[in-house]
């Protein structure tokens, strides 16, 4: 019998999920269900367990998270694997949003939902879906232990001088304006990762994480702990993204009212969904820039220029701050998959211990250090693994509260 948790990660109109050996890191089951609420709802399901990948996908109405968790668990019952064969000890469910309360993996208790409802403004787009998930899954799942691992958590280590917006204090404490940071499950991995794969403990250790996909994020960690990143207040501060500004000028935001005519909420979908990648170059996806750029689209070569500026800039900054650099790990789908990317953002940085090796960088799959040997620097691909993270630190407390 494996030791597994069940990992929800739960959307305003979706529930994902994965059933993790923590063990084993292998992932026995995984699913989407996809448009609760409306007509037609799909859900899909796969049985990782056999010789060969069963799947298994229904196309219905699942009015809400409550019917669709009962439809994840007949899909269980009826493709497997058996929940009660597999030792389910517990359910994993990813938060946004943990605010400054919550700096590691919480048992969930009606207090703590409460604190979770509390702190949705700080992330009205997330924060009530992983509520309804949370909800879904304490109905569907009864007497069975319910763990919130918040993608805040990990940076609750950072000092106030990193974390402290210069706002005037009353405005910021009444407000809970500060710098949370997010991904902080991969940043937390990874940084593990890299340090298990050098053969080091993290306490010795100086490492910068690099989390570029469609939303991207960075993070120094001295000794295991996030001391700076680059997410904010929101998951909108920083790198430039697939669809998102990160950092601006906050006057633009004036301006755009001012002379633009622009409502907030304009904005905010302007600078959420209507920016980054796919409002300079028309595609969020890095290979279709990669192919405009080959085909002389200059507001391509532009986007990526910009990108890649911004991660250089974030780079210096934190090697800076942290001192000395022991390594840097790229992950997440560009960081893990676009070897131009990773050249173009460490070229020109051999000088402050950065080298990549052509070769090594051009390969694919799986960790792999892809400096030269002896480089001051190591320089690491490591593919992140969000939902064994919250498999992990979920079976954890579970076993710690037995």
């Amino acid at each position: 019998m494996s030791n597994s948790v069940l990992v929800i990660n739960a959307g305003s109109s979706s529930i994902k999920y994965q059933l993790v050996d923590v063990d084993t890191r292998a992932a026995l089951a995984s699913g989407l269900i996809e448009r609760i609420g409306e007509a037609v709802s799909a859900l899909s399901h796969k049985n990782l367990t056999g010789p060969e990948e069963a799947k298994y996908a229904i196309e219905a109405p699942v009015p809400d998270h409550t019917e669709g968790l009962r439809c994840v668990l007949r899909a269980f019952e009826l493709h497997g694997p058996d929940l009660a064969a597999v030792g389910m000890v517990g359910v994993g469910h990813r938060v946004v949003q943990g605010a400054d309360k919550y700096a590691k993996a919480t048992l969930l208790t009606p207090a703590v939902v409460a604190d979770i409802e509390q702190f949705s403004p700080l992330a009205p787009l997330h924060n009530p879906a992983n509520l309804m998930g949370i909800r879904a899954a304490t109905e569907a799942f009864p007497g069975t232990p319910q763990v919130a691992v918040f993608d805040t958590a990990f940076h609750q280590t950072l000092p106030p001088a990193a974390y402290t917006y210069a706002l005037p204090p009353a405005v910021a404490a009444e407000h809970r304006i500060r710098r949370y940071g997010f991904h902080g499950t991969s940043h937390q991995f990874v940084a593990r990762e890299c340090a298990s794969l050098m053969g080091r403990d993290p306490s010795e250790l100086n490492i910068i994480t690099v989390h570029i996909g469609s939303g991207c994020s960075m993070a120094a960690v001295r000794a295991g702990q996030s001391v700076d990143t680059t997410m904010g207040l929101t998951p909108l501060a920083g790198l430039v993204m697939g669809s998102r500004t990160g950092d601006v000028d906050p006057a633009i935001v004036f301006h755009l009212v001012r002379q633009g005519g622009y409502t907030i909420d304009q904005i905010d979908t302007m600078f959420n969904k209507q920016s980054g990648l796919l409002g300079m170059a028309g595609s969020l996806d890095m290979r279709d820039i990669h192919k405009a750029i080959a085909a002389g689209d200059q507001a391509a070569k532009l986007a990526f220029d910009v990108f890649i500026h911004r991660l250089r800039s974030f780079i210096g900054s934190y090697a800076f701050g942290l001192g000395r650099v022991d390594a840097l790990v790229f992950t997440a789908g560009i960081g893990e998959n676009d070897p131009a990317v990773r050249a173009a953002a460490l070229a020109g940085l051999e000088g402050y211990g950065f080298v990549v090796d052509d070769a090594r960088n051009a390969g694919r799959g799986g960790s792999r250090l892809i400096s030269p040997d002896g480089a001051p620097v190591q320089v690491w691909v490591i593919p992140t693994n969000e939902e064994y993270e919250i498999a992990h630190q979920a079976a954890e407390l579970i076993a710690a509260l037995r």
